[in-house]
């Protein structure tokens, strides 16, 4: 079943970004060689029908199609690459067991973009040279996206991106698929968390990341807009070892709660350096859904506690189902690759049952085959307009939860519509279908809990 009612509003806006100087202009050079790269893969296309790596043509009979995962593998935010590995690999194999793609069998591989552009593009131009067969690509978090979509949809290649980033709100790449709110709404929902539980007076703690760094403006400009007050607004350095003088501010400026997300070993230092500092006290946190990890949770409990970290923690997240056929299917093909992935295997591997990664890009991957399978063809051009068509549904289409299950309906004759872990996609003219939000605690063991429940009119309503 589904745990919440209200859907999460999509709100346009530009985020701020708040950079040095250098980092805007380090930005600046890798988009410009990934808008040369996407020109050069462009000409490519248009010039050649070759099936080699491009996503725009079909691929060779029982050949394999491959579903690459661009994310961090290393970096700050290497925790990130693992989580989708582990869905894709669930995914792939549960579609290979069901029969595969029309003949092919599916296979994961994936790009370490380091979560920085500069690294991102050339791994890009790496995989689409080196990759045959590549089918699918999936992560593309906001760290790198704003470089590589470009590059991958001169490819022809369809994507299901993480990222939350407002410029792919109303900017269309005819091959970019988004099954996660925009960045700004999931700032808004941390107010509203923040209200629910009754805090006044916030504290901001975030990495100087691109992706951490979106959520910035649009909570300052949320915390005024529902009446609390500012109290404190401090950039983590991701590569630092030590945010004393951070937390001191933190400590100094008596916040009701602390809204963070700071990848990698940042927000779990902080947290043990506040609590340190507090008196050995914990200041209520108020997380981002990338806080919903094994990896996170282990980390903050060894920093401050599981017990603490669990009675002071809340996080907005996406609702995903928590039973039912869709979440049976989806456990099994997880529980079936545990272990697979290395770098994977730190903290309560039931975490990934709600991970929005792992949940939607799993999602993600079931709609592009059995778009597949709907078209008849492994041809980009062919199958691509089946995605909103199986995702939003039509009159008179059968409800499906699995690969397998689609799959059978299709053979039958009958129109399908997909409704995976992550609930029914409702996708607009630019792909995006943002879901719906509540709110999510861990246990002292790091079982992930629904604690409530947020509502569209609840986001309206604090919206910047």
């Amino acid at each position: 079943m589904f745990e919440s009612a209200g859907f999460a509003a999509s709100a346009a806006g530009n985020e701020g970004h708040k950079t040095s100087r250098y980092g805007r202009l380090f930005r600046a050079c890798s988009m410009a060689v990934a808008i040369a790269l996407a020109a050069a893969l462009a000409a490519c296309s248009s010039s050649s029908s070759s099936s080699g790596s491009s996503g725009s043509s079909g691929v060779a009979s029982s050949s394999t199609l491959t579903v690459a995962d661009v994310a961090p593998f290393s970096g700050v935010d290497a925790a990130l690459g693992p989580t989708y590995l582990v869905s894709c690999d669930g995914a792939v194999q549960a579609i290979n067991n069901a029969g595969g793609v029309l003949g092919h069998k599916l296979a994961c591989t994936s790009a370490d973009t380091r979560g920085d552009p500069a690294d991102a593009v050339p791994a890009v131009g790496s995989l689409i040279a080196n990759t045959k067969g590549l089918a699918l690509v999936i992560g593309c978090t906001s760290d790198e996206a704003a470089a590589v979509v470009p590059v991958l949809n001169a490819n022809k290649t369809v994507m299901f991106c993480m990222t939350g980033q407002s410029e792919f709100d109303n900017v269309k790449f005819s091959y970019f698929y988004r099954l996660v709110p925009p960045d700004l709404a999931e700032s808004y929902a941390m107010v509203v968390i923040a209200q629910q539980l009754g805090y006044k007076r916030i504290a901001l703690a975030f990495g100087n990341d691109i992706g951490s760094q979106t959520f910035v403006q649009p909570a300052v400009a949320s915390i005024q807009k529902a009446g609390l007050t500012l109290v404190a607004n401090e950039t983590l350095d991701l590569h630092a070892t030590t945010f004393r003088t951070e937390a001191q501010k933190i400590v100094s400026a008596h916040p009701d709660a602390i809204m963070t997300e700071a990848l990698g070993s940042a927000d779990p230092t902080l947290f043990a350096e506040i609590k340190q500092l507090n008196g050995g006290k914990v200041i209520p946190i108020i997380g981002t859904s990338a806080a919903i990890s094994p990896a996170f949770y282990q980390a903050s409990a060894s920093a401050i506690g599981a017990a603490a970290f669990s009675a002071n923690f809340h996080a907005d997240n996406l609702v995903t189902a928590t039973s039912g056929p869709a979440y049976d299917a989806f456990s099994q093909a997880l529980l079936a690759v545990k272990g697979k992935v290395s770098g994977a295997q730190t903290g309560n591997f039931t975490t990934y049952f709600t991970a929005p990664g792992a949940v939607h890009l799993y999602d993600g991957i079931n709609l592009a085959a059995l778009a597949m399978v709907a078209a008849h063809s492994t041809d980009t051009a062919k199958w691509k307009p089946w995605i909103a068509t199986i995702g939003n549904g039509v009159a008179g289409a059968v409800t499906v939860s699995s690969f397998a299950q689609g799959v059978a309906e299709l053979k039958a004759g009958k129109q399908i519509r997909y409704v995976g872990p992550g609930g029914p996609t409702s996708f607009d003219a630019y792909h995006d279908s943002p879901g719906i939000f509540q709110i999510d605690t861990y246990s002292p063991t790091g079982a992930v809990q629904v604690a409530g429940n947020i509502t569209a009119a609840q986001l309206r309503a604090v919206s910047g």
